[in-house]
């Protein structure tokens, strides 16, 4: 009998101009199957076994490349399913920063704001794509070269590389230099629904977020003042609390967002290997949903303004709550916020970001 081995297929998905866009399937025998696009490294699908060992897909997307590309359109609610965000994830207030003495301007693309890197962020490009077989998993590396003058200064040269091995975990890795003095800040924008992607809202999925503190927002969805205590307040998950239980209630902070999308600073950041940060359970499932990251920050989004116009992999509408974020991340607004941890990068320097995912089951 033939031991069943991990499998990592190439499929072509569409064309992008000059450029040929691929699908990859990761798939691990008995666990995950992680479907990812060059097309802005774009986690497509993932599909994990409930209690009774049945899959589904657990993450938000479209079926095509038309729709990821339309849906990545400045000027509309823009959806950034799976994809790698950069150069600067989550805003920018003004759409500009000071560093070194010189105030650089960057594209707008929410409101007053740039968001997740400007209308021609990283989500929006080809990748370079190679495979990896490594003896305890399967993964892939995408290459992209961000050259100066493309919305921020300095080239970038980044790599994010995905893992997926046999314990049901999915590591990203991201990694980036550049030739002169830049802010950088780069996630990923997995939505999850733990239930099964367009099966309805999560507000039932459990919560914890291992944050003592986090950050309010203005109207543009830009931090004011410094982290506050989530003592007493709808954003306590420090025990796991169902993300709808609170999400109605007359708090101002919420009434901004129209829900949950803050960030919340991580107790005990700063590790140089992956720290406890979230997780996340559907009860009827029983899926659990697990986070590590050296990263000091976690933007949880509820998923507030997804609209039915969202069509996803199984081809039923997305409605408010249909998913949530759990991203990985240094502060919004912090190339303006010298009291905020810092996310200038200098020649010589190597950033370097690691967050994993765990799927797994609980009774």
């Amino acid at each position: 009998m033939s031991q069943r081995v991990p499998e990592l297929v190439r499929e072509r998905f569409g064309r992008l101009g000059d450029n040929d866009v691929h699908r990859y399937v990761l798939a691990w025998p008995g666990g995950l199957t992680v479907r990812i696009l060059d097309y802005g490294g774009v986690i497509q699908s993932l599909e994990a076994p409930d209690r009774d060992g049945v899959p589904a897909n657990v993450v938000l997307g479209f079926s095509s490349l038309d729709d990821y590309v339309a849906n990545n359109r400045p000027g509309r609610p823009r959806a950034f399913f799976g994809a790698v965000i950069g150069r600067y994830a989550n805003r920018i207030a003004g759409g500009s920063f000071p560093l070194d003495g010189v105030v650089h301007r960057v594209p707008l693309d929410s409101g007053p704001n740039t968001l997740h890197g400007g209308p021609a962020g990283f989500g929006t490009r080809v990748w370079s794509a190679t495979e990896l077989h490594e003896p305890d998993s399967i993964g892939l590396r995408l290459d992209l070269v961000s050259p100066a003058g493309d919305g921020f200064p300095g080239t970038v040269t980044a790599q994010v590389t995905y893992h997926l091995d046999r314990h049901n975990r999915l590591s990203i890795i991201y990694r980036a230099t550049t030739d002169a003095p830049t802010v950088l800040n780069l996630t990923n924008h997995t939505c999850w629904n733990l239930a099964g992607e367009g099966t309805g809202d999560v507000y039932d999925h459990s919560l914890t977020l291992n944050a003592s503190r986090f950050c309010p927002v203005d109207d543009t969805l830009i931090p004011v003042g410094n982290p506050v205590p989530v003592e007493d307040t709808p954003f306590d998950f420090r025990l796991a609390t169902p993300i709808g239980a609170r999400i109605y209630e007359p708090d101002p902070q919420l009434c901004l967002a129209n829900g949950y999308d803050h960030n919340w600073t991580l107790d005990g950041p700063g590790h140089p290997i992956p720290s406890f940060a979230a997780q996340a359970q559907d009860p009827g499932s029983g899926r659990l949903l697990t986070m590590w990251t050296t990263e000091p920050g976690v933007q949880f989004y509820s998923g507030n303004s997804l609209t039915e116009d969202l069509v996803g992999t199984g081809g039923r509408p997305y409605h408010r709550g249909a998913g949530f974020t759990l991203e990985a991340q240094h502060f919004p607004n912090s190339p303006n916020r010298p009291d905020f941890p810092s996310t200038i990068l200098r020649p010589g320097e190597i950033y370097h970001q690691e967050t994993v995912y765990r799927l797994s089951t609980a009774n």
